[in-house]
Order: structure tokens, then sequence, then C-alpha cells
């Protein structure tokens, strides 16, 4: 969205008399040029043309009133108009043009003085003139623009870091907005009850800073949103910017930064500068990590372009005075990597964290998007909330378009349930895959989803699950989803063992059943290794390293200290760690093997209700472990929907 009335600075009005370039004075001489050519040649298309022959008989005939000379050219005009026959019909001329032999001939004066014909002559300066001037008008435009961008590279050169860099590289790249441009407030952002308690005061501040200076209260200078992809964090700063009526500012971090030295910083002084103007304004730097991780990590050393831009939004910082309305947010998902002076008080003074909408954030969330979009009857936005932990307000924006896509594509005039189940299922698993396997294939799948399936439907703080199905979808043969019935803020070892118990419930099914493992188990050895990994060494869940955290080996940036150390244990910890995660991961795998032995009907059950079915339901799966198989058809259809 960008602001109605041009600007050659930000928020500032385009000065005209400074716009008008040269070319424009050029433009105006070539048009005077092209005029004074036709002036000079009239067009030849109201003209007779006749061969010399024939002008000489018409001379002869008494036909011609007079003639003029023009170089190798005689015109002139009949006593009487002439008609001539053309493709279009007949063609009445008045005039006539001839042209000259390249052989003088010396009785032409002397006819035409005979019968008493008006000779005219016309000089033709004029007209030669004209053409040097077309002829050297390329020349004239290639000097013109080797002039004009050598002028501006030398004020270019002259002005970098002043705001007017080369081709205008200093000025600020920030778009603006007003609340003409958008209507966002906080009742379009749902959830995130916290941060727009926190936004409000800051609101409150830009509507009327008098308020809190008779107090003594300064408004902090700086507010950093953190949170993961999609939590809202652009959204909330423009909300703050509708909702205090006030100019807004908008940059990423990575708009900064260019190949030569001094651009970025002069990039922030003009932003700065413009914000000051407008104030109250509000500045929201997105994606301050692309230019604010931490100095000294010896990226370029103290020249580095990254380095002078942060420098430069350290001072501007500074230099706000407290009677200045001016607020600066930003954004970032990697905290972890921001310089340490851009986190200290009086420069970033306040941070909130965004965190994941809970269920009744996602069923707000939900309402927000699915407002212009027509639902069905059966559509429970609640169950969609309640089946969609983890979701960030972007993907559940995606999930209600998905939803809507689907529906167009078969022609529905509304959105169902069906397809909201069915977009979910898209965002999560993946699209289906036209892929045909062999028979062997497809059980040897059954038998691993109904693994994971029968462990899960056993082990007690397990999450509960939803469906299992042998559809291949995005990069697996199969699929079995569980949906926690609330969000877990705080895992016990209990909870994390059973989790592992049913990442490894697949790959143990096969060796039971065909006495052999496939590598369709990789992604569940990847998540259940990563998963110990964390019990062992960051949550003291082993008696035999105990209740210490060690780092793992890659580089971490902390408080704008990069650490370079590999590991912050000695190889013998090492391999203890190892054997335990290695113990660890058996034990589980012992006793996942145990419950599968002792449930080896069921089992057998659920892998065959897969071949014939394909998904199965959570209440289907459930019959099936009761022992009840002979489930009503329309129980069938409701669970599988």
């Amino acid at each position: 969205m960008t602001n109605n009335q041009t600007t050659n600075k930000l928020g500032e009005p385009p000065n005209w008399q400074q716009q008008l370039p040269w070319w424009r004075y050029l433009a105006w001489f070539i048009v005077l040029l092209m005029f004074s050519w036709f002036w000079l040649n009239p067009s030849d298309n109201h003209l007779m043309p006749l061969s010399y022959s024939q002008f000489k008989s018409e001379v002869k005939g008494d036909h011609i009133a007079w003639v003029e000379f023009r170089d190798d050219r005689i015109s002139g005009q009949f006593n009487q108009p002439r008609t001539q026959p053309a493709t279009d019909g007949e063609k009445t001329y008045s005039r006539f043009i001839t042209t000259l032999p390249p052989v003088q001939d010396p009785g032409l004066i002397a006819l035409l003085e005979q019968y008493e014909v008006e000779i005219r002559a016309e000089s033709s300066e004029a007209h030669w003139l004209a053409k040097a001037l077309i002829g050297a008008l390329p020349w004239l435009l290639v000097i013109g623009l080797f002039w004009y961008a050598t002028s501006r590279m030398q004020k270019g050169l002259g002005s970098l870091g002043r705001g007017n860099g080369l081709f205008d590289f200093g000025k600020s790249r920030a778009k603006r907005f007003r609340q003409s441009d958008s209507k966002l407030t906080f009742d379009n952002v749902a959830g995130l009850e916290n941060a727009k308690r926190d936004m409000r005061e800051i609101v409150g501040y830009l509507k009327d800073p008098q308020r809190y200076r008779k107090l003594g209260a300064n408004i902090p200078r700086g507010i950093l949103l953190m949170g993961p992809p999609g939590t809202g964090k652009t959204l909330l700063a423009k909300a703050v910017a509708g909702e205090a009526n006030v100019p807004f500012f908008s940059i990423s971090g990575s708009e900064f930064i260019e190949m030569f030295v001094g651009v970025g910083a002069s990039r922030v002084r003009d932003m700065f500068d413009s914000a000051r103007k407008e104030a109250p304004a509000i500045i929201f730097i997105d994606e301050i990590d692309s230019v604010g991780r931490a100095r000294g990590t010896g990226l370029g050393g103290g020249h580095d372009e990254r380095e002078q831009t942060l420098n430069q939004i350290l001072g501007e910082m500074d230099g706000f005075d407290q009677h200045e309305a001016v607020v600066v947010l930003a954004a970032t998902n990697r905290p972890d990597v921001l310089d340490a002076a851009l986190l200290r008080p009086g420069r970033f003074d306040r941070k909130i964290t965004l965190d994941l909408p809970d269920k009744k954030a996602r069923r707000a969330i939900l309402d927000i998007h699915s407002a212009d979009v027509p639902l069905s009857d059966d559509a429970d936005l609640g169950r969609i909330a309640a089946l969609t932990v983890g979701f960030s307000g972007a993907d559940l924006e995606n999930l209600v378009n998905e939803a809507a896509l689907l529906c167009g594509r078969e022609n529905r005039e509304t959105v169902d349930m069906e397809s909201l189940l069915n977009a979910r299922d898209k965002i999560v698993l993946g699209g289906k895959r036209e892929l045909i396997i062999s028979e062997e294939e497809k059980t040897l799948v059954a038998y691993h989803e109904a693994g994971h399936a029968l462990v899960a439907s056993q082990l007690p703080t397990a999450d509960p699950l939803d469906k299992v199905s042998i559809i291949p979808r995005g990069h697996a043969l199969g699929v079995t989803e569980q949906i926690p019935e609330e969000e877990h803020y705080n895992l016990r070892q209990s909870y994390l063992r059973d989790r592992i118990g049913v990442m490894l419930g697949g790959r143990a099914a096969e060796q039971l059943v065909f006495g052999e493992v496939s590598s369709g188990a990789e992604d569940d050895l990847k998540q259940a290794t990563r998963l110990a990994r964390h019990m062992v060494t960051h949550w003291g869940m082993s008696e035999k390293i105990g209740p210490v955290a060690f780092r793992r080996g890659e580089e971490h940036i902390f408080l704008g200290r990069e650490m370079t150390q590999q590991r912050d244990f000695s190889e013998n910890t090492a391999q203890i760690i190892d054997d335990e995660i290695c113990d660890l991961l058996k034990g589980i795998e012992q006793e996942i093997t145990g419950l599968l032995k002792n449930n080896r009907e069921r089992l057998e059950s659920l892998a065959q209700a897969l071949l014939e079915k394909e998904t199965l339901g959570a209440r289907e799966i459930q019959s099936i472990l009761e022992g009840t198989t002979n489930l009503r058809q329309e129980e069938i259809d409701d669970a599988t929907t």
C-alpha cells in the first residue's frame, strides 16, 4: 500500500522546480525541430506526380499556372483541377510535382516564358539547416545522457552518506502508511492479549503524550516483538499504527544493506529524520536480525556495512529526545543473535514475546479469517481449532484459504466441514500423491502404521489418536496422527518416553511381523533420537548423567558473544551420553515390542482394516481394539468425516 501523494522524500512533498530534468527541455526542442521539418518539407500526398515529359506536355497545352523550383524538384499548380484514377477511386489534384532530369534542359525556361507560366524559386538554406539538425540529434542525445550520468555520479560521490547517495541509494526505502491506508486495529488481531495490553499503553502515549509527561513517565523508545514466524508481529505493529492514527514507516532490515559502505547508515538517518518531522510516528523494522546481529564476530571487522548500519541505528535511538513522540518497533524470530547494545534499556526497553495461539485464540483467529467466507451449517470452527494445535495465525489463515480453494475447485457454493478437514490434512500431512505401490509394500505400510496406532492407544500418557492412513501424502507413505487434548507447556518424563514409544512402534511392528525392518522408519528414528538426546543432555532425565545440561556442538551467539567452542564436555562424557541415548532407545523399543506381542491380534485387525479402508478414524480404531468390528455404516462415515 502506498500513499496517494507522490513524495520525493518520506513525508515531504515534491519540489517540482527541482523535479524538472533537462530531458524535458530536450523533448520540447525535438518537437519544435520536427514541426519546422514538416513545415519546410510539406507532404507530397496532395500533389499529382508527373513525369518530366508529361510536365512539358502540360506546359505546351497551356495547363500550368505557375511553377516553383526547389533543388531537383519542380512543383506547381494547374489552371484547372485535374482528375486521375486511383486504387480507392478517382482523385482530384490542383497541384503537381515532377523531378528534373540529371542532364540540364536549357530550353525549359524559354518554354515556360513562351506560355506565360509564372516562375517561382525558393532558397534551400533552411532546408539544409533542418537536415543538419536532424543528423546531429543522435549525437546530442548521447552527449546529454553522458552529461546527466556524470553529474549524478559526481553528486552521489560528493554527498554519499547525507541522504542523496548515488542514484538516491542513500534515500530510505521505508514505506509510509497512514490510517486512511489501512483500517487495521486491535480488533483485527485475535489472541495476543498480553501483547495488546502493552501496545495499548504505547497507543495511549502517542495519542496524548502530555498525560504521561505530567506523571514523569517516559515512553519506551523501542519495543522488540519476538516470536515464531506467523504469530502476528507485523500485523500487531500495523494495528498499533491504526489505533494511534499516526504515520507508520515500515521497512525490512535487509533493505538497509547495499554493496556500498555507508549507504545503510544514510538510509537509517533519512528514515529517522522523516519520522521526526511527522512525530508522533512509528518506525517498524521487520526482521531486524538481518542487520542487528552481534558485532565483533570477525565478519568484515569494523568497516563491515552491516555493522555501520547497526551503529547508526544505535546512535539514532540514543538521539531521541524525551519530548519526541517517535516509537521504534522491531520484529525478529531470532532474538538470540541480536547485539547486546541493541537490547539494553534506552534502546529496546520493552521486549514482547508472541507465542503460538491457544485453542481459544485459534477459534477467534478462525472467526476473523472466515468472516468473508460462506460457511455451511456443518462447519465446526471449534473442532477445527481443537485439531490445529501448534498452528500459527498465518497457518490458520492459510487453512481457511485452502478450504475455500478446494470448494471452488469442486464448484461448491459454501465451505463445509469436509473441506476444512481436507485443507488441514493438506497443510499438516501434505497433498495426496498419485503413487502406485505394490501389494507387498502396501501391506508393509499397513502393519507399520498399525504398530504406531496400537502403541499410541495402549500407552497411558500418549496423545489420543485422531486418524491412521496408508494413503501416500507428502514424503510419507502412511501417517498416524495424534491430537493432544490440550497444549503441553511442560513435558514430563513419562510423557516423553511414551512419545518415543509411539515413534518406535512402527519399526517394532515390522520386526515382529516380517522378521526384519525397512527404511520406512527413517524419520521416526530421527525424531526419537533427537528427543532422547534432549532428555539426556538438556533435561537431566538420565540417572547416570544426572542433573547436568550439556550444550550441543553447533555455534551459537548469546548476548552478543559468539560461542566458538564445539562442545563443553569431555570425550569421556560424550561417550557416556551416546551410551545413555542408545540404552534409552533400546529399552523403550524392548517395552514396545513386548506390548505388540501381547496385542498381536489387535495389530492384525488394525492392519487388515487399513488394507481394506486405507483410512481409519478414531472411533473406528477404538471399535477394532475393543473387538467390535461391525459398525453401522453411518457411524463409519461420520468417523471418516
